[in-house]
């Protein structure tokens, strides 16, 4: 064999040995998230797969409820997942439940509450108390989401405005999409969700953030899955998901970016 065939050879191993390198350490990453945090996700997984060889599955399903699409329901007709992006309260019961890795949880973004009307409609001031009682008590119907944000508004939220009663007769809890859709159809006056699912919605109008006396602040967290996949690469994700890198784009979707430290 001559020297220049040698060489040729040599560099033909070496080339398919880092092309085995590259696809045997490669996994697919499946993750579910809930809606607050999903914008996000969307943006950010093309930006992680760039430097990355892995791939990530997205699937999406509401924190709690019992709709067939939520994660709850998904988990309990034994889907598999690597990765939950949910609410913090609803991933410490998946952590107690035992479907969460407890030493996985990780902080990602908080994520508030604001409303939306339909678009060209009239913008009620909702940035004070008053204005927000006012404005929920004039609404012919008012629409939540039947996930963590219309949980506080229903079981908190209205009963300490007072007006439960009223708000059982003009409210409706919106299972499987977005509560701004809902609004933009004209099927309700006003929309309350987590602001980052309410601005992607088109045919809607932001009308602000709750004040801060009824506001509530809920940290979306991932965690990882007791039957995970691929677990060095479901940490991967999850530290680009909560590093620096990631916190223009989750500021652009509506959330503040928490910058945890990581628990591994």
């Amino acid at each position: 064999m001559t020297m220049q065939n040698t060489i040729k050879k040599t560099a033909l191993v070496f080339l398919a040995s880092l092309l085995f390198a590259s696809t045997s350490f490669a996994a697919d990453i499946q993750v579910i998230t809930s809606g607050a945090f999903a914008e996000a996700l969307k943006t950010l997984v093309p930006e992680y797969e760039k430097q990355s060889t892995n791939k990530v599955i997205i699937s999406y399903g509401s924190s709690m409820g019992a709709a067939p699409d939520s994660i709850p329901t998904r988990l309990g007709r034994g889907e598999k997942f690597d990765v939950l992006i949910l609410a913090g309260p609803a991933l410490e019961g998946f952590i107690k439940s035992g479907a969460v890795q407890p030493s996985s949880r990780v902080d990602l973004v908080a994520s508030v509450m604001g409303g939306v009307v339909k678009a060209g409609a009239p913008k009620p001031d909702i940035s004070t108390m008053a204005g927000l009682k006012q404005a929920l008590l004039n609404a012919k119907s008012v629409a939540y989401s039947a996930s963590a944000s219309g949980v506080y508004l229903s079981t908190e939220l209205f009963p300490k405005m007072g007006i439960s009663e009223q708000m059982d007769k003009t409210a409706k809890k919106i299972y499987s999409e977005r509560v701004a859709s809902v609004v933009a159809r004209g099927e309700a006056e006003l929309g309350f969700q987590q602001v980052s699912e309410l601005l992607p919605i088109p045919g809607v109008d932001f009308i602000g953030e709750l004040p801060p006396e009824a506001q509530k602040t809920v940290l979306f967290s991932a965690g990882i899955t007791n039957n995970v996949g691929n677990l060095e690469a479901s940490r991967d994700l999850i530290a680009f998901l909560a590093s620096p890198k990631a916190a223009p784009t989750i500021q652009k979707a509506g959330l503040k970016p928490v910058l945890p430290a990581l628990p591994w």
